[in-house]
């Protein structure tokens, strides 16, 4: 399967260019992760950090759950691979592990975060408080906090697929 990534059209109106670029980085860390089996999505990046493709699609399933349905419709489904004792669990990955399993969570989050996020405004708050800012975001800085998210988490996803098998791009 070869995955297709489109560029944001440069005339788009703002809604249609923050959510095509999120769609962007959404696929960029897709493609890093293509053709890998599970063994080598598995491999930390340099020791002793554990930072994996494998982890990242975990981590991204997170934050996709996070500010698309605790933060923007308050429904807190709770943590899916971490957890108070273990905070850092979507990088902490075992044999069990499996590209398949971390695809589709990670699918079907970005899924309800699209259809969470059409009832809203690119202005209109969030119906839960961000903790650290202490105020409700707008999908506005939602969508432009999970680009940046997106495109930091992709920097890593260059490097480690660089580390697993020589393969560059953007």
């Amino acid at each position: 399967m070869t995955i297709q990534r489109t560029e944001p059209s440069v005339t788009a109106g703002e809604r249609t260019m923050l959510e095509g670029w999120l769609d962007y980085h959404r696929e960029t860390l897709a493609i890093k992760c293509e053709g890998l089996d599970d063994a080598r999505l598995r491999t930390a990046s340099v020791p002793p950090s554990e930072l994996s493709l494998l982890g990242l699609v975990r981590h991204m399933a997170e934050v996709e759950r996070i500010w698309f349905r605790k933060v923007l419709v308050d429904d807190d489904q709770g943590p899916i691979y971490f957890s108070e004792e273990d905070p850092d669990g979507e990088f902490h990955l075992t044999e069990a592990d499996t590209w398949e399993e971390a695809r589709g969570t990670w699918q079907e989050e970005i899924a309800i975060a699209r259809r969470n996020a059409e009832g809203f405004a690119l202005d209109d708050v969030g119906k839960a408080v961000h903790r650290r800012a202490g105020e409700a975001p707008s999908l506005r800085w939602i969508y432009t906090h999970m680009i940046e998210e997106y495109a930091r988490h992709n920097g890593h996803a260059d490097l480690i697929r660089e580390r697993i098998d020589g393969t560059i791009g953007y």
